[in-house]
């Protein structure tokens, strides 16, 4: 139906997460009418994020300089919140209510996905608690199945380090995913978190 270069291109773009035909379809062909300045600014802007941003080697958010700001800031408090992955990071930093520190796991235990608690950064949590000395951890992961699940693991594997953890209260809807939540109650969230 459509020209093979514009058939491809509505192939590629039905592969991002959320994009169906019908949005690959809009997006192609609004692609077509932009002016070719701003697609090749849309192009290098692709490259350049995919070239420069990596992970930090200390909370493994996503960043283009290391540390990454947040673990560079001396300022932060020695408070460390464990979260599943950098969108829900960032959702929590919108809020302007944690002032602490970060652990980005790179998921939640999912067996039915295949990800088991070796697929996440959890080895990379226990040598950095043994290096720094934090007063809480919050375990602030989305309350699915899947992010409940991460919790009691890791429940089990924090308590006996003998360090005050907590989770983000329930103003999060259950079965949400954190970066849908707006600043309001994200804030509420962190400000009502409660001791395991």
């Amino acid at each position: 139906m459509y020209a093979e270069s514009l058939n491809q291109l509505i192939e590629e773009l039905k592969k991002m997460p959320g994009i169906g035909p019908k949005s690959a379809q809009r997006l192609a062909f609004h692609i077509l009418a932009t002016p070719e300045k701003e697609v090749e600014a849309l192009l290098e802007s692709i490259i350049q994020a995919k070239g420069k941003i990596k992970y930090c080697s200390v909370c493994f958010n996503m960043t283009d300089i290391e540390p990454c700001r947040i673990c560079s800031d001396q300022s932060r408090e020695k408070i460390l919140c464990i979260v599943a992955d950098p969108k829900d990071l960032i959702a929590i930093e919108r809020s302007r209510e944690f002032k602490g520190q970060y652990h980005v796991l790179g998921g939640v235990i999912s067996p039915l996905d295949g990800v088991g608690p070796e697929s996440l950064r959890i080895k990379e949590l226990l040598a950095r608690l043994q290096q720094e000395k934090f007063s809480e951890i919050i375990l602030a992961l989305s309350p699915t199945v899947e992010g409940e699940a991460t919790i009691i693991y890791l429940t089990k594997l924090l308590k006996p380090l003998e360090i005050n953890v907590s989770r983000v209260a329930y103003g999060l809807p259950i079965g949400a995913d954190m970066d849908y939540a707006d600043e309001a109650t994200m804030s509420k969230a962190i400000e009502g978190r409660r001791t395991i």
